[in-house]
């Protein structure tokens, strides 16, 4: 499997949207359309919210709700971020609202990506011993569900590195997550979440 460098994703992460944040602090609470505002996403997040960063998700697709609850978590310091909470604090919910709308609108793109094929059948079944109660169709984005989390899909650099997060609670977790989280990892080690990215991973 092809691994990516690090600390290379990191510096370009961080200098995208630190230039990102600098014009996000003016469009708060603007009357900006939807349009308008979700433009200034798009050189990190990629056009229409499909990102081409591996250290950046993709956002096209992505449930109101999980997009305004986020964003209001970066913007409170709830959710840990290495510079999303400096620039959410540019926005209004109202904005964070228009954005989600925006974003629902658009079409998800898979990530186009390499993957350990020999890992992807083990890691579907992890997924769905695990992950599917919550996470259903496999990861998914969901036209009629609310609150889902695009996994399917999405690059692993980035799920690896929010995964990170988790592990080290500088995210908040779910209990029903933690649980099935730390039995997979006692059950299969390590090795358990790389099959379960390289499940996500082929689904393009």
């Amino acid at each position: 499997m092809t691994e990516y460098n690090n600390k290379s994703l990191r510096l370009v992460l961080g200098a995208g949207t630190l230039l990102l944040g600098l014009s996000a602090t003016v469009v708060a609470d603007s009357g900006m359309t939807a349009t308008m505002l979700s433009d200034t996403c798009a050189g990190c997040h990629g056009t229409v919210g499909n990102s081409v960063g591996p250290a950046i998700p993709s956002i096209a697709e992505m449930d109101p709700t999980v997009f305004v609850e986020t964003m209001e978590g970066f913007k409170d310091g709830t959710i840990y971020s290495t510079v999303m909470d400096r620039i959410a604090k540019g926005y209004s919910t109202s904005d964070f609202e228009k954005m989600a709308e925006y974003f629902k609108q658009q079409t998800f793109r898979p990530a186009p990506q390499p993957f350990d094929e020999s890992l992807v059948a083990a890691g579907e079944a992890m997924h769905q011993q695990h992950c599917e109660r919550c996470h259903i169709e496999g990861g998914r984005p969901l036209a009629d569900e609310e609150e889902y989390h695009i996994l399917a899909g999405q690059w692993t650099p980035y799920l690896r590195y929010t995964m990170e997060d988790f592990l080290a609670y500088r995210r908040p977790m779910e209990r029903r997550m933690a649980t099935e989280l730390e039995r997979l990892i006692d059950t299969h080690g390590e090795e358990g979440l790389e099959a379960v990215w390289a499940f996500y991973a082929s689904q393009q």
